[in-house]
């Protein structure tokens, strides 16, 4: 009765918790993504590396390969992309030290690589328009949907500076740089399933066609004339 009882008990708890975590759940916002969307993608990178790389790396991309997804010249990556004085085949990374990052910040700012793909693009859209004013944090900013965040506004100005329509399309298009840059190889898997699918069914009907020659006789007989 006491073993029934005590699993009874931790049944409910986690019931009861799974309902509290599921109420307290932010409401994410559909990002609305798409990595074929070249002139998306082009502000989106321009946008990071002005606003977001100084703190955040993507390390597992290279300049030179952003400049041949993005359909940019290795001369415009270097002029509006490059900083601190990179050169067009290294990875992208920051400037900014570790230990002056974990005593600014309270840690090192991670890398963004594959944020969209462990996060999800609706929770990087959400997140960069969830900052609000909090002058008990040390930025004087909190977000709603990572509660004390060490990240400061960093889009302030460029929230500031245009209207609310164009500040979403603004994270959007940075949002859509970082969906591309957690998987580049997208781009062609997507382009080449697209020919895939459509060689697959150029082979179905042939093969169905191959199918009814070749088995006519055994639907007939070869000693049966036809109809």
């Amino acid at each position: 009765m006491g073993k029934n009882f005590k699993l009874l008990f931790v049944f409910f708890t986690l019931l009861l918790s799974a309902n509290i975590y599921a109420a307290s759940k932010v409401q994410l916002d559909h990002a609305n993504t798409d990595i074929f969307d070249e002139a998306s993608l082009q502000n989106g990178a321009k946008l990071f590396m002005n606003y977001c790389s100084g703190c955040h790396a993507i390390s597992f991309m290279r300049y030179n390969r952003i400049a041949k997804d993005l359909n940019l010249t290795e001369e415009q990556v270097a002029t509006n992309l490059m900083f601190a004085g990179k050169k067009v085949g290294e990875s992208v990374t920051t400037a900014m030290p570790d230990d002056g990052a974990s005593k600014w910040f309270g840690g090192v700012p991670p890398d963004l690589s594959l944020v969209a793909r462990s996060k999800g693009t609706d929770w990087i859209y959400t997140y960069l328009r969830s900052f609000y004013t909090d002058e008990s944090r040390i930025f004087g900013v909190n977000n709603t949907v990572l509660v004390n965040a060490s990240m400061p506004h960093v889009l302030w100005p460029l929230q500031e500076g245009q209207s609310k329509s164009g500040f979403d399309n603004d994270v959007r298009d940075i949002t859509n740089f970082l969906d591309y840059v957690g998987e580049p190889a997208k781009l062609i898997r997507l382009t080449l399933g697209k020919w895939v699918l459509l060689f697959l069914g150029i082979l179905f009907i042939l093969t169905y066609m191959l199918k009814k020659e070749y088995w006519k006789d055994v639907k007939y007989g070869v000693w049966r004339s036809r109809d």
